[in-house]
């Protein structure tokens, strides 16, 4: 009875001690949100961007947290980030930007809009110095916006050209006796080669070299702009990888010094007219995003609408990259019901999904496009399902290394019936009143009755994806698949081929969507959905997330890398519009 007691006492302990740890949580970050920032005369703003970084941030303080193991960065928001560099240009507290940039989290379309920020608030003689130990290619991209770029003496900076990398899941498929049962539209439709092959098919392999081709043109292009160095030579320096070390990153000019952190720290003192012991005011993004409003009295309103993710039917969850058609096109019908709201930008960054609820998305695009101004702007991806959004739309903007197109659909099913038998020691048996049988089923593989069903229901969405694109195009449904066949284009070949209609920044989406509803000279952005969870349910979200996984891993051990791509490729199940690989740019 006294062991009952005491270890009831000790559960009832742990309980409230776990109960005191929470709620102290919850007040200090209550606490520093209602903190008062004042920004300091003679201010460098520091921008540290080796972070993930999404279309906009999510209110969530406890986002980097981890209750169950080591922090991750917390990310930040593209849309968020711009507005707090456009502050700083007019702000006369903040003398320039100090950059620290080595491997940014994120696509080439975010940093050009990145990039572009900093080129701006350049303009009017503020400047931008930019430092690093190592510098990927992507993160030296960025840094050459700045006035000056600096590296360590010892350090590393990457200079040579672009590698895309897809990954194949056969041999795995093979061991697990798991048979994928594909149904696809399109000589470029290579979304199913990872599950069918051990490479990249040729017409595949043709798409993308292309299509870094394209990227690394345009970024080539800028970095002579921004270094004064031929866009030829430049070409020759990294096809040859001319640049090994920091020295000779030096001496072919991709960078104008190598110094040390207190050399850096020396140069920023005497740029703000410092004295050497002193220190140079520093104010990171996370605090300057607090010191200033961004609200306008206007009572025009440009909305911005976000899709960052996959397309999936049903309700999003705020916070994961889901774009759920169901809360997608509720929120849009609010939008379009909303007088104040005189035009709607929709910034894509999405690679697809379901071809059923791309669709169902298109058409609350359409209708709210027959009210007023919808323009989309392209980030990254936006591509299959999210070119199935943007088609819709009345101006589609692009920019150059954004990734879009892929106007093709496919369907996958797993026949695991080897697996469950053989493996796992589950076997099953199918009774059906008719000639056909369960047409999504994975414990047998389907018959060829079924399979011709299925190939006729993905040519007809492929028709109907086609169809809906030439009319949003305004072209031919024979010029549209001259170059759909499920094949994915750079925002520069999407503009050539007529899928894009302009190449330009979030800004210019915005601004076109303005002056479409005559409100150029008097407007306000504000950005949608606008979820904001309380602290509890954010923290029982995470919490239970967090259990369910930490759980998994201990289950599984080393083999939890095959549940996290099983995990990943169930999500193909049924009939997708859906970019036609998953790979990494870098």
């Amino acid at each position: 009875m006294n062991f009952v007691k005491g270890f009831l006492t000790s559960c009832l302990g742990a309980f409230a001690a776990m109960a005191l740890v929470l709620l102290s949580i919850v007040v200090l970050i209550s606490m520093s949100g209602e903190e008062e920032i004042m920004v300091k005369d003679n201010s460098v703003l520091m921008l540290d961007l080796d972070v993930p970084i999404l279309e906009i941030e999510k209110e969530d303080p406890f986002s980097g947290l981890s209750l169950f193991g080591a922090s991750s960065r917390k990310p930040i928001g593209l849309a968020q980030l711009r507005q707090c560099i456009a502050k700083a240009k007019t702000d006369p507290k903040i003398k320039g930007i100090y950059l620290s940039i080595s491997y940014p989290m994120t696509g080439f379309t975010v940093i050009e809009e990145i990039r572009e920020s900093l080129i701006s608030f350049r303009e009017d003689g503020k400047w931008v110095v930019a430092y690093s130990e190592v510098m990927s290619e992507g993160a030296y991209y960025l840094a050459s916006a700045a006035d000056k770029v600096y590296l360590n003496p010892e350090g590393e900076i990457e200079f040579n050209g672009l590698a895309v990398e897809v990954s194949f899941f056969k041999r795995l498929f093979d061991k697990l006796e798991i048979k994928p049962e594909v149904f696809r539209v399109g000589e470029f439709k290579s979304a199913v080669e990872p599950f069918l092959l051990e490479k990249m098919s040729d017409s595949n392999r043709l798409q993308l070299t292309e299509m870094i081709g394209s990227i690394y043109d345009y970024v080539l292009t800028k970095i002579s702009e921004s270094r004064n160095i031929p866009k030829a030579e430049l070409k020759d320096i990294s096809d040859k990888m001319l640049v090994r070390n920091a020295g000779l990153a030096e001496e072919y000019g991709l960078v104008d010094s190598l110094l040390y952190d207190d050399q850096v720290q020396n140069e920023l003192k005497q740029r703000i007219g410092l004295a050497e012991d002193k220190h140079v005011e520093f104010v990171k993004y996370s605090k300057y995003k607090r010191s200033f409003s961004t609200y306008s009295k206007s009572d025009n309103e440009v909305a911005v609408i976000v899709a960052e993710g996959t397309i999936l039917p049903g309700k999003a969850n705020p916070g994961r990259s889901i774009i759920g058609s169901e809360s997608f096109i509720g929120e849009l019908r609010k939008l379009r019901e909303n007088e104040r709201i005189k035009a709607v930008v929709i910034r894509i960054n999405s690679p697809g999904g379901s071809s059923l609820a791309s669709d169902v998305i298109w058409r609350e695009i359409r209708n709210t496009a027959n009210v007023k101004p919808v323009i989309a702007s392209m980030s990254d991806y936006a591509a299959s399902g999210g070119y199935y959004m943007a088609m819709g739309c009345d101006t589609i903007v692009a920019q150059p290394h954004t990734i879009t197109g892929s106007i093709g659909v496919f369907s996958i099913l797993y026949d695991a019936s080897g697996f469950l038998g053989n493996k796992i020691g589950i076997t099953s048996e199918e009774l059906k009143t008719g000639e056909i049988g369960e047409l999504i089923t994975i414990s047998r593989p389907l018959s060829d009755s079924e399979k011709a069903i299925w190939q006729k229901r993905t040519e007809e969405v492929y028709e109907t994806f086609t169809q809906k694109a030439a009319e949003g195009r305004r072209m031919s449904v024979e010029n549209i698949k001259k170059v759909a066949s499920g094949r994915v284009w750079t925002g520069v070949q999407a503009k050539e081929r007529g899928l894009v209609d302009i190449l330009g920044s979030f800004d210019d989406a915005v601004h076109i969507a303005a002056e479409t509803a005559g409100v150029a000279d008097d407007f306000k952005v504000r950005f949608y959905p606008q979820y904001k969870p309380s602290i509890f349910e954010q923290l029982v979200d995470q919490f239970d997330e967090e259990a369910q996984l930490s759980k998994i891993k201990a289950q599984l051990g080393d083999n939890f890398y095959f549940y996290q791509q099983w995990e990943r490729v169930k999500s193909y199940h049924g009939t997708q519009a859906r970019m036609p690989f998953e790979m990494k740019i870098q």
